[in-house]
């Protein structure tokens, strides 16, 4: 469903809205509010897919207030409104039928009571794609570090990051892995955070994103918490320098290019750059929006090392920015149309086609990285994060965070397979040798699958 689908759903549900309003009570009788959260996943927080049920919850209604659910004029609730509790949340389920298409769908809510009110959430089907290609690959796994986030490879060793829970977050890793058997080879706890503002605990500087700076021989990681950054000794991971909190907004990726790093400030319009010889910063790159009246916000970067361009995802104004490595500005950018939250990308190393992914609805879109014209998009499944091109094949590598799985596209988007990953995989790293590392998170406690390293590799 494209964004002009979704302005007129949104137009003919607010018309309903209307309707029964005047049906109920005089119009303008109360002024109604709603300053509360709703959201839909499917059964164990998994996707919603045809066929299945959506788990409504909700907060900040008012106590035991009744709350009607409509979707193209139909009432959602089987014939009766749900009910939030006393402390005004609300769980409810909603069948979705086997004839529903994957998309975003607009659901009204109408709030009764003395001041009715209504509002708007999306309510996601996902595409169930099932085992595709299983026999294209072959898949080892092994235990990685508690909560794994990214995953950089080189051809002696593999770094992995890994931060538990919220802050101030106490137990972080950043790993040192065996390429070929998977196995441990060093870890690293992060140093003592300062305090917090308030005075209390800061925790650890916990790692987030990860790059490898291969020929000076660091890894730097993004230290999100704390707005910073580190650089550790890529040998035995020693800390080699830990910038001071605020030096980076909110950052993502950190991917190294002749002699510098370059690292996102999420939510930001601008891209960082520290040269590896001096440990210093040298230049912030500033991102200006290929949509008028809107705030490029980045997220995720991606080289095309042959081309010598760095390409960056706006997670909100839905686009992408091009960067010149040479000269370190930016030198153009283009709209990602029918994509919602657009995070990860991945470039060909000659910078002639990209891929990004949105996980917002599903779509991965074919992009000629000259022109900004979108080729063809494609839905992959649940909740697409991060994706790699596999250079020697073109083929494209996907973690579907919510499918438990990742799936693998051709150039053109054809879907060669789709393969079980274990819990929440988050990001992706090539081997160089035509297959990809991937890390995955958990699901829970008693998840047989969580927080490992998997390598795939074309089957022989």
């Amino acid at each position: 469903m494209n964004k002009t689908h979704q302005a007129m759903g949104r137009l003919l549900s607010a018309a309903v809205i209307l309707a029964g309003s005047m049906a109920v009570a005089e119009p303008f009788d109360a002024v109604g509010e709603f300053d509360g959260r709703l959201g839909a996943s499917g059964p164990d927080r998994g996707p919603i897919v045809a066929g299945s049920t959506a788990e409504i919850s909700g907060r900040g209604f008012g106590p035991e207030q009744p709350v009607t659910l409509r979707q193209n004029g139909e009432d959602l609730n089987g014939g009766e409104p749900f009910t939030a509790d006393a402390e005004g949340n609300l769980t409810a389920t909603v069948d979705i039928p086997e004839s529903a298409e994957p998309g975003l769908y607009p659901v009204v809510v109408e709030l009764g009571g003395d001041a009715p009110y209504a509002t708007i959430f999306d309510l996601k089907i996902a595409k169930e794609l099932g085992e595709i290609g299983t026999d294209r690959y072959d898949v080892s796994s092994a235990p990685s570090v508690r909560n794994p986030y990214q995953v950089a490879v080189t051809e002696d060793a593999i770094y992995v990051t890994g931060a538990v829970g919220r802050p101030p977050v106490q137990e972080s890793t950043l790993a040192k892995v065996d390429p070929e058997t998977l196995e441990l080879l060093a870890e690293v706890t992060p140093s003592k955070a300062p305090a917090r503002e308030d005075g209390s605990d800061g925790g650890v500087f916990a790692v987030y994103g990860v790059g490898v700076a291969e020929e000076a021989g660091q890894v730097w990681v993004t230290n999100t918490r704390q707005n910073t950054i580190a650089v550790y000794d890529a040998e035995d991971l020693s800390l080699i320098k830990q910038f001071d909190p605020e030096t980076v907004g909110h950052p993502r990726d950190a991917v190294a290019h002749d002699g510098k790093v370059y690292v996102s400030a999420t939510f930001e319009p601008r891209v960082h750059v520290f040269d590896t010889g001096t440990l210093e910063e040298v230049r912030v790159i500033e991102l200006d929006s290929a949509r008028r009246g809107q705030n490029f916000a980045a997220a995720s970067l991606s080289v095309a090392e042959q081309a010598g361009k760095l390409f960056v995802s706006s997670l909100r104004s839905e686009e992408v920015a091009v960067v010149d490595l040479a000269t370190d500005t930016q030198t153009g950018g283009f709209a990602v149309d029918n994509s919602v939250n657009t995070i990860g990308l991945a470039a060909t190393p000659d910078a002639t086609r990209l891929y990004t992914v949105a996980q917002g609805n599903d779509a991965v879109s074919i992009i000629d990285a000259e022109t900004g014209e979108t080729l063809s998009q494609v839905n992959v499944g649940a909740s697409p994060l991060n994706a790699v091109v596999e250079p020697t094949t073109g083929n494209v590598f996907i973690a579907l965070r919510e499918a438990d799985a990742v799936a693998v596209i051709s150039p053109e988007g054809e879907i060669l397979a789709n393969l079980a990953i274990g819990s929440t995989p988050n990001h992706l790293a090539v081997d160089g040798s035509g297959g990809v590392y991937v890390v995955n998170k958990s699901g829970g406690e008693d998840d047989p699958t969580s927080n490992q390293i998997s390598h795939i590799t074309p089957a022989e």
